[in-house]
């Protein structure tokens, strides 16, 4: 917008300055003509000596005087025209270097005024730029007068006021959320257990405490879906060096259990390659791709998991075999609460958060989800991350 700015001002800085030289020079062209003409009317009709028109007759006198009249205004008129071009040749020159010279001071100054006219608008930019979850408490609190660029950073900023107050309630809703709801279903789950392990009770009274520890058990799993996939949409607090072969490691051992009753083989292939950010979400985030691997697969099918970096990029790709899924099943798999071939909730197949969640965390982590559907069944899904800034050398 900048150059824009100092493009328009130059051009009509430029086209006024190109008229204002135009109508100089037909005006100097005009009385320039008008002030010879009248030089030239009062110039003498004859410069002949009187002893050459004493020796004439009256008439060879006249006729004399007649030829020498033509030839002086032939002479003078040569002499004007002479004059008139090279007046009106150096006038132009002298117009036109001051045209480019003013011309280019125009466009500097126009440069200028452009940038301290914009200079509003980028502190807004900045401003908006630095933003987060942690710093919405900043304010652009522009001043000078009430202009149009004035009214911009007053509305951003009252838009900055509503952010600020809706993330605050964000938050305080998650911290109550995750109070009051875990500790009822708490409290149910010990009284459950200790219904069943009492032995006064009767078979049937501990057949429906089982089913109800099985319901409690899976309303467990879905609030701390919820609340996991709500913590991973903020930003992040306090980002650390999270070496991903490590925390895929981590995710292995918390479903060791859960690959060995699926009868599925899990290849691994961690290379070194470490990111920037929350450690317990990026476990998380293995964890449940390797989870959704495991249980949407075959019996006696495979899982790869592998670990790399790729320039200035974290490279996690999990991989499984199972049933083909049609391209068209690819856009919906990171909704909540959907998952393949099946939109309930609360069935065996888990609440349908695992991969709302890991698509948030890697959003919140700056990265990007490439998913693909593998011609002989089952998924790859590859996760970009950014690669931390490589450590400097010890001195």
């Amino acid at each position: 917008m900048r150059a824009r700015l100092t493009l328009v001002y130059g051009m009509l800085f430029l086209v006024t300055s190109a008229v204002l030289v135009g109508v100089t020079y037909l005006l100097t062209v005009r009385a320039m003509d008008q002030r010879f003409n009248m030089t030239f009317q009062s110039t003498p009709a004859t410069s002949l000596s009187l002893q050459e028109l004493g020796s004439m007759t009256k008439a060879e006198q006249l006729q004399r005087l007649i030829s020498a009249r033509g030839e002086i205004q032939a002479a003078v008129d040569a002499q004007v025209a002479e004059k008139k071009r090279d007046v009106l040749q150096e006038m132009l020159q002298t117009s036109l270097l001051a045209l480019v010279a003013l011309g280019g001071l125009g466009i500097g100054i126009g440069y200028l005024v452009a940038g301290r006219t914009l200079r509003p608008i980028h502190t807004v930019t900045a401003t908006a730029r630095r933003l987060s979850e942690s710093t919405l408490h900043e304010r652009i609190a522009l001043t000078g007068p009430q202009d149009e660029i004035k009214d911009l950073a007053d509305t951003f900023d009252r838009m900055l006021d509503r952010l600020h107050r809706a993330f605050d309630a964000q938050r305080r809703f998650v911290a109550n959320a995750s109070h009051e709801l875990r500790t009822p279903l708490t409290i149910n789950r010990t009284v459950l257990e200790v219904a069943i392990a009492s032995s006064r009770n009767p078979p049937e009274t501990k057949a429906l405490a089982d089913v109800l520890l099985g319901n409690t058990a899976r309303h467990e799993r879905l609030i701390d879906g919820l609340l996991m996939l709500a913590r991973s949409e903020r930003e992040l607090n306090a980002p650390a060096p999270a070496p991903m072969e490590d925390v895929v490691r981590s995710a292995l051992d918390h479903l060791d259990e859960m690959a060995g009753e699926t009868d599925v083989d899990v290849t691994v292939e961690l290379s070194p390659a470490t990111t920037v950010g929350d450690p317990v979400l990026l476990e998380r985030c293995a964890v449940n791709l390797l989870e959704n691997a495991l249980k949407y697969n075959v019996p006696g099918g495979h899982v790869w998991i592998r670990t790399w970096r790729r320039r200035d990029q974290v490279m996690v790709r999990v991989e499984n075999t199972g049933r083909p899924v049609p391209s068209y099943e690819l856009s919906t798999i990171y909704e909540p609460f959907r998952r393949l071939g099946a939109d309930r909730v609360g069935s065996a197949g888990g609440a349908g958060l695992g991969l709302s969640i890991v698509q948030a965390v890697v959003r919140a982590h700056g990265g990007t989800i490439d998913t693909v559907a593998r011609p002989d069944g089952g998924l790859a899904i590859t996760v970009r991350l950014p690669a931390a800034p490589a450590a400097a050398p010890p001195r």
